[in-house]
């Protein structure tokens, strides 16, 4: 589903047979202004959706912008100003502030978690525990808080996790497996394993042929000693239970990477507002 598919659901949706609110009481030859509030401070996200919104709905509307996406705003900055029907603009309002809402939430989240690993060699990543049909949405907001996105989804990178791994009977047979099935369908993916313990990490490396490594639950002590197991050989990442408080050790224990569901599933969206200008 494309950005444009995805804008036009979601009209559906809200819009489904008609926006009657506006359509009963205001004249259709209305012309008017509205900008869009911060009310609470945070970054910025989802200004380019909103344009495609306002097109999808009036191409006629216009827009002047004061911000851009991944700027650092405050309660009372006036993000922009739109301009054009009345109607029109009411019955874009919710899906626009819906959309913008929930991204900036995400950038302003994901901002936090950058700054934290700052002066280190790690990046945060993003999962796929994102909002079904939002997740190039909330994957654009996640780089724009300057963290980084992880795979895509299914299809982008293998990545063996423990289900993966009991189910296919081990690590090496999963690798194996894994490494036949690539070539035997012509795919230039690269390959991911979880490990649970110093031992597992000694099994990989042992009988190699992956890309990366994922610490699962470690402590940044043992993500430190895998780290010094591994010595380059294959990138690192840890995850589980990684948080604000704790996200420091894990990067000065020198692992490549960290990634953090909560970036996209567990945050408050920032409150914006769109209102008219009298």
């Amino acid at each position: 589903m494309t950005v444009h598919d995805t804008i036009m659901a979601a009209l559906a949706e809200d819009i489904g047979n008609g926006d009657h609110s506006s359509l009963a009481c205001i004249n259709p030859a209305i012309q008017g202004e509205m900008r869009l509030l911060a009310k609470a401070d945070g970054i910025i996200a989802g200004i380019d959706v909103a344009r495609e919104v306002l097109h999808c709905v009036d191409p006629a509307i216009k827009m002047e912008c004061f911000k851009q996406d991944g700027d650092e705003i405050h309660k009372g900055d006036v993000v922009f100003i739109i301009s054009g029907s009345s109607q029109k603009m009411l019955t874009a309002e919710r899906t626009l502030l819906n959309f913008m809402q929930r991204m900036s939430g995400i950038a302003t989240t994901a901002r936090k978690y950058a700054d934290v690993v700052k002066g280190t060699k790690t990046r945060i990543l993003d999962t796929r525990k994102t909002t079904p049909n939002m997740r190039v949405f909330e994957k654009y907001a996640v780089q724009l808080g300057g963290c980084t996105n992880h795979r895509f989804g299914l299809f982008d990178m293998v990545m063996l996790k423990d289900n993966h791994i009991d189910f296919a009977g081990g690590i090496e047979n999963a690798i194996d497996k894994t490494r036949k099935y690539l070539s035997d369908n012509n795919l230039d993916l690269k390959i991911e394993i979880e490990t649970r313990n110093l031992e597992e990490v000694k099994r990989v490396l042992d009988h190699g042929g992956v890309d990366r490594i994922m610490l699962d639950n470690f402590t940044p002590e043992l993500v430190k000693e895998a780290v010094r197991l591994i010595d380059g050989r294959v990138e690192t990442e840890a995850s589980g239970n990684i948080t604000l408080d704790n996200m420091r050790g894990y990067a000065e224990a020198g692992v490549d990477f960290i990634s953090v569901g909560a970036l996209t599933h567990h945050i408050a969206s920032l409150d914006l507002s769109l209102k008219v200008i009298k």
